[in-house]
């Protein structure tokens, strides 16, 4: 007869951290789908109905029309159903999936609560989410150039703060085409700023990146009220206008939402789709990962570890001039003191959430571009919730993303190491 020991049962009982955070967020889940139930589903008349407008003016009318109750009741027994299957562990690698659809399904029960009784644009947000994710994934994605040589670019606030001063004005004087030129040089010099400062000085990266963003917001904002204030002609730059494309741009729902848009949106889908290939495919994306991973065993073979990184570093600050100049070339076409808000830290965050990856950073563009559309969005709703908690929800969402809901990340090995040659 076969007999037990401690040692067994704790082998048994004994998890993964992949299991344990399974069961964290299946909990997670249940507790959402009993918020759902009490809240959304049970905290609205069942004669509200939410109306969701599918269509843009212009296009032909298409409209959704559901029970607000109804619904809710329905996303609220699915989310339970995903959190009870993540619960039991036996799928653990599908748990961000399960997660990424509970979340999602909760973002329509919220909507529908929140338009209860109402007509909502449903494309409308969804367009928004597209456009206000530019910068965010321009960001990101100027990020993973330089942490994929190890190179922590924290500055990415400052260079998106300082294109935008510089396209306003040089598109204001010159043109919107100068503009971006301008904006563009402007981020890579202060990417070339950082890499001097962290490459050849050694001086910590994240304080240099810090500095340069210090620097930034006193700089454009003591300019925006010495000169843009005095002589108002330089900050009115005009805006790059949409073009919608042939075919695609005319399916229903998607293209509005995606091919009817300004070049810096085709140019940041474009971006994702040059840098996947660049970094995955070709001889240069192998060796900024393995400057990245391993800069010693990258010099061993040859490869020159100082100059790979100026270069990406100058090639990301490129990147944040292209974000910069959407911000004033394209979204709001003026600058303002502190136009950026934060942008940039959120571009850290969706690097992080993107797992340093170029369409993990578009995905993760999208999910704080819904943060802040929604920001937006339910103000004019007029939703019971405080305007001051509406204005927290993009940096709400930055902070549970940082704090690890999708799961742990590994960045490249070196990242944040100075390199010494020998």
């Amino acid at each position: 007869m076969a007999v037990t020991t401690s040692t067994d049962i704790v082998e048994k009982v004994r998890s993964t951290p992949e299991e344990r955070r399974a069961t964290a967020i299946g909990i997670v889940l249940v507790a959402i789908a009993a918020f759902v139930l009490w809240v959304f589903a049970l905290g609205v008349d069942s004669s509200y109905v939410s109306t969701f407008n599918l269509s843009l003016p212009g296009d032909p009318d298409l409209t959704w029309a559901v029970s607000s109750q109804v619904l809710s009741f329905v996303v609220a027994a699915i989310i339970a159903f995903i959190g009870g299957w993540v619960l039991r562990r036996t799928h653990v690698k599908w748990t961000n999936l399960g997660l990424a659809i509970a979340l999602t399904l909760f973002a329509l029960a919220f909507l529908t609560w929140a338009a209860a009784d109402k007509s909502f644009s449903l494309v409308g947000m969804l367009r928004s989410t597209v456009i206000l994710s530019v910068p965010v994934t321009l960001g990101a994605l100027t990020g993973l150039m330089c942490e994929r040589v190890a190179i922590i670019n924290i500055a990415i606030e400052g260079q998106l703060l300082t294109a935008a001063f510089v396209g306003t004005v040089a598109g204001s004087a010159w043109g919107i085409w100068a503009g971006l030129i301008g904006a563009m040089l402007t981020g890579a010099i202060l990417g070339l700023v950082l890499a001097v400062l962290s490459i050849r000085y050694r001086i910590d990266q994240i304080i240099a990146g810090v500095v340069i963003n210090i620097f930034a917001l006193g700089l454009t904002s003591f300019l925006a009220r010495r000169v843009l204030s005095v002589t108002p002609e330089l900050n009115s730059p005009g805006r790059f206008s949409s073009h919608k494309i042939p075919l695609l741009g005319d399916i229903p729902v998607l293209g509005s939402m995606f091919f009817n848009h300004n070049m810096f949106v085709y140019g940041t889908y474009a971006l994702v789709l040059i840098l996947h290939f660049g970094f995955f495919y070709t001889r240069w994306g192998l060796r900024s990962r393995a400057v990245g991973e391993h800069p010693k065993a990258a010099d061993t073979v040859g490869i020159d570890v100082y100059w790979t990184r100026y270069r990406n570093v100058v090639l990301g600050g490129l990147i944040a001039g292209f974000g910069g100049a959407f911000l004033t070339l394209a979204q709001v076409s003026r600058f303002e003191e502190n136009l950026t808000a934060g942008i940039g830290y959120i571009g850290l965050a969706a690097m992080i959430f993107g797992r340093w990856m170029p369409f993990g950073a578009l995905g993760a563009g999208l999910v704080f571009g819904f943060a802040l559309t929604l920001q937006q969005k339910l103000g004019i709703l007029g939703t019971p919730i405080p305007s001051e908690f509406l204005s927290m929800t993009p940096y709400l969402v930055t902070i549970i993303v940082v704090a690890g809901v999708v799961g742990r990340s590994r960045p490249p090995a070196a990242d944040g190491q100075p390199y010494i040659k020998d």
